[in-house]
């Protein structure tokens, strides 16, 4: 059972069983009629304080934030704690416990945004929640029906926000296209998207940068890990 089927675990499925049978509820290219969908383009570096604009809107008072990665996440939180935001994460880092006194703080109202990943999403059901915002756009247009699914249940009024640097253009006209429906742009935007997209070689030197920076940081984890033992 899965609310998204990514194509990856879909071909997955067809070459390890056989002759699988897939039954689907709904189709998952709807969204609500009730959900307002919005979006705003910036560049990657101006996301943090775009996303401190979009919370000076005191109506949004229960926000779900998704975010691609645990690590962002925590990053996330931390930046709203120093703007005195009360904020949470919930990801697989989190323990079971972590995760439902997060939850349940911000079902209360003492948690204003709670910052998770797809994963640590999965089964949250909040009644009456009004408000997503799609900090990372995901690279599955079913994610983000999923997403945005969570507000404006049961016939009631939503609102989900998006915000989309660069590299996550083509996500955005991958999700229009699926979901047949065109994501109204702000354009009372401070933090406008001057930037553009990088190009192959530009992606495959992150990638590189990215696989170091990581190698070092297990590298580094494991040094300090053995010298506490010594």
């Amino acid at each position: 059972f899965s609310a998204t089927m990514p194509k990856s675990i879909l071909g997955l499925s067809n070459q390890i069983l056989n002759k699988p049978e897939k039954v689907a509820v709904n189709p998952v290219s709807s969204t609500a009629a009730t959900i307002k969908q919005y979006v705003y383009f910036t560049n990657k570096p101006s996301k943090a304080d775009l996303l401190l604009h979009i919370l000076e809107d005191d109506d949004l008072d229960q926000v779900l934030l998704f975010s691609r990665t645990k690590r962002g996440a925590d990053r996330i939180v931390r930046k709203l704690h120093k703007v005195k935001i009360q904020a949470a994460a919930i990801h697989g880092d989190k323990s079971q416990n972590q995760r439902q006194k997060a939850l349940q703080s911000f079902k209360d109202g003492q948690t204003r945004v709670l910052v998770a990943t797809d994963i640590a999403a999965r089964g949250i059901d909040i009644d009456k929640l009004s408000y997503v915002i799609n900090y990372d756009i995901p690279n599955e247009p079913e994610t983000y029906v999923d997403r945005i699914g969570r507000c404006g249940r049961a016939g009631e009024k939503g609102v989900s926000i998006s915000i989309c640097e660069p590299e996550e253009n083509a996500y955005l006209k991958d999700i229009e296209k699926l979901t047949q429906h065109k994501i109204q742009v702000v354009s009372e935007n401070p933090f406008p998207q001057t930037d553009k997209p990088m190009n192959a070689q530009e992606k495959k030197e992150v990638a590189k940068q990215k696989e170091r920076d990581k190698q070092a940081f297990f590298a580094n984890r494991k040094k300090k890990g053995g010298q506490q033992r010594g």
